[in-house]
Formats: structure tokens, sequence, C-alpha cells
């Protein structure tokens, strides 16, 4: 199994980096989101420079990334104590996410791990994504910060995993609970000093 398993962190990883802002801006508007906006390879940039529909889309997109990952680990139910599939799960999905970070397909410089994180969460801690979803709507209405949004609704994960989910006895899970946040605060460490500095760029979805 542990050949197997290394195959799907790697299907994972590589489902994970598939540039979807890229590709999609390249094949239907013929642009590289990358040489526009803030130069980055994700779903914010894509809604800024593209449009609304674009962004859509290629949103829908990375959270199937990491949906789809994390439905890997069902090719595993047959060699593993199914009560223990959520390690695999969370392990498969943390690949697709650090593929959409550092994609080989763009020479390891992708997005910034938000909407992949989700499409995780949506399957493996469906109560705690949701809320995500409202601590991120109600952020963003206030502040037009999709930085902020981001940010505070992977607190709101953390949180909601380490309070509620019953699975949080076990580390794996508070490892990982405790890892999100780290990783999407990592990411999106200069949008930081640019909420300090006062000079972080709000969004309109109204646009395009």
């Amino acid at each position: 199994m542990t050949i197997q398993l290394l195959l799907l962190l790697l299907a994972a990883y590589l489902i994970g980096a598939i540039p979807s802002s890229v590709w999609f801006g390249r094949i239907f508007y013929k642009k590289d989101v990358r040489q526009f906006g803030s130069g980055n390879a994700g779903a914010t940039n894509t809604f800024r420079v593209l449009g609304k529909t674009a962004g859509i889309m290629v949103l829908a997109l990375d959270i199937g990334k990491g949906a789809l990952a994390v439905l890997l680990a069902q090719f595993l139910q047959n060699q593993i104590d199914f009560s223990n599939i959520v390690y695999y799960q969370m392990g498969l999905g943390l690949s697709a996410a650090l593929g959409h970070i550092y994609p080989v397909y763009l020479r390891f410089r992708g997005g910034k791990g938000v909407a992949t994180f989700f499409g995780v969460a949506l399957i493996i801690f469906p109560v705690a994504a949701l809320l995500c979803v409202a601590a991120f709507a109600v952020t963003f209405a206030i502040s037009k910060f999709v930085s902020l949004g981001s940010i505070l609704s992977s607190l709101v994960f953390m949180i909601t995993i380490l309070t509620t989910d019953v699975r949080a006895e076990k580390w794996p899970v508070v490892l990982f609970a405790v890892a999100v946040p780290l990783i999407i605060i990592y990411t999106h460490r200069q949008n930081i000093r640019r909420l300090i500095n006062g000079t972080e760029s709000k969004m309109s979805l109204g646009k395009k």
C-alpha cells in the first residue's frame, strides 16, 4: 500500500497543480493572468483581470481540485480501516493544496491555496467549510478585502475543528486544522503587509 499511497499523493499534487486561472485565461481570453493585476495565478486575480464569469469558473475549478484529490482516498478503502480514512483524505488534500501553491507546471509559482483548501474542507469537514463561507462573506461585505476574508475564514476553520469536531481528539486532525491557517497566512504575507500599511486593494465583484 505504501507505493499506492505515494502514487495517490503524487496524483493529488498534480491535480492541485493544474493552473486553472492560467490555462482558462489563455484558452478563452488569450491572456495570461499573471501578466496583469496582482500577477497571482489564482481565482481572485482572475476576477480582477478577466471578470466575474471567468473568476467564478476558475474558483469552481480550484475548489474541484481539492475535492477530487480527497476523493482519491476511495482507492484505499479496501486496504485500510475506514475509521482512519480521514487521515489519508487530509494528506491527499494537503498535497493538492501544496500543488496549487507550488505548481510544477508554472515553475512552482501558483495561487494562495484558499479555494483548493475549501474544496478539501467541503468533503472532510463540511460544517466547518460552510462556516468559513459565512465568515468570508461577512468580512468581505464589510471590508471588501479578499485577503482579510481568506485569513479570517481559515482561522474560523481551525477554531471550529478544534472546538466542535469529535475527530479533533486525534493529533493528525489537530495538526491539519492548525496547518491550514498557518499556510494561508504564509501565502498572504504580502497582503498582510499591505493591510497593515493601508495599501491593500479592495475588490468589487460587480465589475465586468
